[in-house]
């Protein structure tokens, strides 16, 4: 893949999951209220859901800080990865349909970037690597 494709694709993968961390981090008592709620009456415990509603914005804008200047690239597109497949699964459990295709489509990015880690070219890790 070319550098430069490479580096598109990351930002705007970045700039997502920055972005989600952002809006929900000041409002972070109630995304979490709102996750919890949406969860009531899902096979999943109060006990699982309350700690990664709190979780997940900060996972979010970790993530994408990470790949947005291209430090630890592999870890945070494993961790992406995972995060989606979680979402996805979460979002199944509660019948959320219209959220699973933007999961997949974040999943595939990840999952595309992490193929490609060669063409990593202009990151952070390719300076402290050298």
């Amino acid at each position: 893949m070319n550098t430069t494709v490479y580096l598109l694709l990351r930002f705007a993968i970045a700039a997502s999951m920055l972005g989600h961390g952002l809006v929900r981090l000041p409002k972070l008592n109630g995304f979490s209220a709102w996750m919890v709620q949406s969860f009531e009456k899902s096979m999943l415990p109060h006990a699982l859901v309350l700690p990664f509603s709190y979780v997940l914005p900060i996972a979010e804008f970790i993530i994408g800080l990470l790949l947005l200047v291209g430090l630890g690239t592999r870890i945070a597109l494993i961790a992406g990865g995972i995060v989606m497949a979680t979402l996805i699964f979460g979002s199944a459990l509660i019948e959320s349909w219209d959220y699973i295709t933007g999961q997949l489509v974040h999943a595939a990015f990840f999952a595309i970037l992490l193929q490609y880690i060669n063409s990593n070219s202009y990151s952070l890790d390719k300076v402290f690597n050298k």
